[in-house]
């Protein structure tokens, strides 16, 4: 016989959600938001929700300090996102400005300046435009999109122009 799907959740018990929830906080860094949307999903009430997170918080599963330093660290490694983007993802994500300040303390200036040379240059060879302001204004904007800062991007542009050519 055909059984059409359930669209309710299922709803679980205080200590069946700890038990689900803790192995989803294990798996990876969460933010709080996360965490409290996926409880409300087990058809959790805010008060059973809020004990748990702080259960989770006192068990050092849930640190959004922790969560913010290894976020900034994926994105401006991995990724190669500008602090501007990643600073909006934080934020967007309701993370506290104090750890949002401490995520981005992660982040090496050396190493981000590299980041932002090497997908200038990667952009600048894929890029088709032949007139040098358009081509320069082009590589600007996709930059701005990865959430570069407006300042490193045109010292960037300023030292690839002044870069003998490369046949590449």
């Amino acid at each position: 016989m055909f059984k059409s799907p359930d669209k309710t959740p299922k709803q679980y018990t205080p200590g069946e959600a700890l038990q689900k929830i803790a192995a989803f906080c294990a798996y990876q860094e969460r933010t709080q938001k996360e965490v409290e949307q996926k409880l409300r999903s087990y058809g959790l009430d805010e008060d059973e929700s809020g004990e748990i997170i702080i259960r989770l918080s006192r068990e050092k599963l849930l640190d959004e300090e922790r969560f913010a330093k290894a976020f900034v660290r994926g994105h401006y490694r991995q990724k190669k996102w500008g602090r501007r983007r990643i600073m909006q993802e934080l934020k967007q994500k309701g993370l506290s400005e104090f750890c949002i300040k401490s995520g981005m303390k992660e982040i090496d200036g050396e190493e981000y300046y590299q980041n932002l040379v090497e997908i200038m240059e990667k952009k600048d060879r894929q890029e088709k435009e032949s007139n040098p302001r358009v081509r320069r204004m082009k590589i600007s904007q996709y930059l701005t999109g990865k959430g570069y800062e407006q300042d490193l991007i045109k010292i960037a542009l300023d030292d690839l122009g002044k870069a003998p050519e490369d046949d590449e």
